[in-house]
């Protein structure tokens, strides 16, 4: 009871959202088709690959739906409610479920599960015939994926406190690269040794919350690039075949950025969105139209930013500038992790199973 009470005392003095203003579409959008799953209550990534998007639902539905109409090309129940999103090669997909478990599944049928030792919350990385898989304890494990076979563990030393949020688990060229911490540390994918670490954000403070600065995933890459922010600290980018940190400004939140070769685009704490250049960090723009809106992880595509709110609108923005561009609406749900982009096709994702495709022009 006490606990109920100190979330509604919470809840009442949080911000009330920025009323929306007016837009007056300055490019043209239009919803192409709309699917549905149950709820979306987990950090949902969703994979895109092949001319598909392949989603999960909270009771363990997968399912795979053609880019250009929503066909559905295959649906798989795997047994138990889903805790991560989607990795996929277009082969192989896996996923994560609350009972710990890695399943992946081949042409829509499940093809092996392999118990995980704790709590995962990070989708898993299908590549090179091997699925990867992060635990919130920052464990690292390895799979063969045609047969599940467990080929290395990467466990280090760490904080006592982690972050229950989807982390970062990327590959560039033949490097895995996986958030332990605040760092960005490269990994041999054949043995699971350690090449190179890369600090984004040097955590400060008195107590192990104030020092909690996880990155938050997944990274956004650009080239040999990957960006991302430190939960409530920063954003960063590594060149992640050098190992280097290119360039991190301070910038607090907790959802992931959106990125291409000009601008990485993020929301703070407050929902204020900023642009910083790629390559240098140089503070574009800002926008605080959209304050205290439940904002979802950003996509940058084409000329724009993309974001969803916690009443379901998606916003698209100049990436140049951060001003709106078009606004359009979901099922009223929030937005679930960040919008995906296959070809011209954007999917929209909501805490209420709508899977809704866009078409901007």
């Amino acid at each position: 009871m006490a606990c109920a009470a100190l979330l509604a005392a919470c809840s009442s003095d949080k911000p009330k959202p920025t009323p929306l203003e007016p837009v007056a579409p300055k490019i043209a959008g239009r919803q192409v088709w709309q699917a549905k799953l149950t709820g979306v209550q987990f950090p949902l990534v969703v994979a895109a690959r092949d001319g598909s998007f392949i989603v999960a639902g909270d009771d363990g539905t997968v399912l795979s739906l053609e880019v250009a109409t929503g066909r559905e090309l295959w649906r798989v129940q795997v047994g138990s409610e889903v805790s991560a999103g989607v990795g996929t090669d277009g082969r192989y997909t896996s996923v994560v479920t609350r009972g710990h478990e890695v399943v992946t599944i081949e042409q829509g049928r499940v093809l092996w599960k392999a118990k995980l030792s704790g709590r995962v919350m990070t989708a898993p990385l299908v590549a090179g015939e091997r699925v990867f898989v992060m635990g919130v304890d920052r464990a690292v494990h390895a799979f063969d994926a045609t047969d599940g076979k467990k080929l290395w563990v990467l466990q280090r030393p760490g904080d006592a406190l982690t972050l229950g949020q989807a982390g970062v688990v990327s590959a560039v060229r033949d490097t895995l690269v996986v958030g332990q911490g605040p760092r960005m540390t490269g990994v041999d994918p054949s043995r699971g040794t350690v090449r190179w670490e890369a600090s984004v954000a040097n955590p400060r403070g008195t107590n192990e919350v104030e020092r909690l600065a996880d990155l938050v995933g997944p990274a956004a890459r650009v080239g040999n690039a990957l960006c991302a922010r430190a939960f409530q600290a920063t954003v960063g980018c590594v060149d992640a075949v050098r190992g280097s940190l290119m360039w991190s400004r301070n910038a607090s939140g907790s959802q992931t950025v959106g990125a291409d070769d000009r601008v990485v685009v993020a929301g703070d704490g407050s929902d204020r969105l900023s642009g910083w250049r790629q390559g240098t960090g140089e503070l574009l723009w800002t926008n605080e139209r959209l304050l205290f809106r439940g904002l979802s992880g950003v996509l940058v595509a084409g000329r724009t930013a993309v974001v969803g709110d916690a009443q379901g609108f998606v916003h698209f923005l100049d990436r140049e500038d951060g001003q709106p561009l078009l606004r359009l609406s979901t099922d009223g749900s929030g937005v679930v992790g960040a919008p995906v982009v296959q070809g011209a096709t954007m999917l929209v994702v909501t805490r209420a199973g709508g899977l809704y495709a866009f078409r901007p022009e």
